[in-house]
């Protein structure tokens, strides 16, 4: 079983959008029902609907983005897929193709299904580098399939 995943992704899906939550969520809670009636200069009612809105694009852009990583594994067979509360065992005959592209400086990749899943009929995840390249060193015709020419992003 190869790991494809970064080690970074249980931090990027959870911590850091768990953090960013409570601690902006509690913040807006108190600027919501603290009694005041400027914030500087700024009239206490554009302050706090500042807060309500930073709050809630925060919170889009996080289930949008970090939340939908996945954990991904993978055999000889089969592609193991995990959001660490259900996991799901794809085989590789219902893979389409495997994309990676950089951002920055991380590895994203999406998968993309034949048939819809659990998980959709694609779904990311944060890859790493050498652990793919390590997979497709002991699976190359994985590779072929995989990382068709035009495909890889």
């Amino acid at each position: 079983m190869h790991r494809l995943s970064s080690n970074a992704t249980l931090l990027l899906k959870f911590f850091i959008p768990v953090f960013w939550i409570v601690f902006f969520g509690v913040s807006t809670l108190v600027a919501l029902f603290y009694q005041y009636d400027y914030v500087g200069n700024t009239p206490a009612i554009y302050f706090k609907a500042g807060m309500v809105f930073f709050y809630v694009t925060g919170v889009l852009l996080f289930a949008f983005t970090l939340l939908r990583l996945k954990r991904v594994e993978a055999d000889g067979d089969f592609l193991y897929v995990t959001n660490y509360f259900k996991t799901a065992r794809y085989p590789f005959h219902n893979v389409a193709h495997l994309r990676l592209s950089r951002f920055l400086f991380l590895q994203l990749a999406t998968v993309h299904l034949h048939e819809s899943g659990i998980f959709g009929k694609r779904f990311f995840f944060l890859g790493s580098r050498h652990l793919v390249e390590g997979y497709f060193v002991a699976y190359p015709e994985r590779k072929a399939h995989l990382l068709d020419e035009g495909k890889e992003g």
